[in-house]
């Protein structure tokens, strides 16, 4: 499985906007992409005007046709005038530990 984590900071203006646009494109994607497997908007504990979406793809093809799709594309027309960022947080593929007996993703 592949993840990437990235945090974005946003002012206190447009906090409300940025969730509304990061749900949005989370649902959609997990929707309309079959390789999305987990979209998570996650807000900082000590900074409100931090965020981080962790997501996870079947595999870095499947993050690529993400990036490629019209979500993507909304999202990011709709913040590109107030978000900092994406920071690269992660991205890479998950190792896996065949010993494990918990198949979380």
């Amino acid at each position: 499985m592949y993840h990437i984590a990235v945090s974005f900071d946003i002012p206190a203006e447009h906090r409300e906007t940025f969730i509304a646009a990061a749900l949005e494109d989370g649902r959609n994607s997990a929707r309309d992409e079959p390789g999305t497997r987990r979209f998570e908007l996650i807000t900082d504990a000590d900074d409100p005007e931090r965020f981080y979406l962790n997501e996870a793809y079947d595999d870095e093809a499947a993050f690529d046709a993400h990036c490629k799709g019209e979500h993507f594309e909304k999202f990011f027309a709709i913040i590109e005038k107030f978000a900092e960022g994406p920071v690269w947080l992660i991205k890479g593929t998950r190792v896996e530990d065949p010993a494990a007996t918990s198949h979380n993703a």
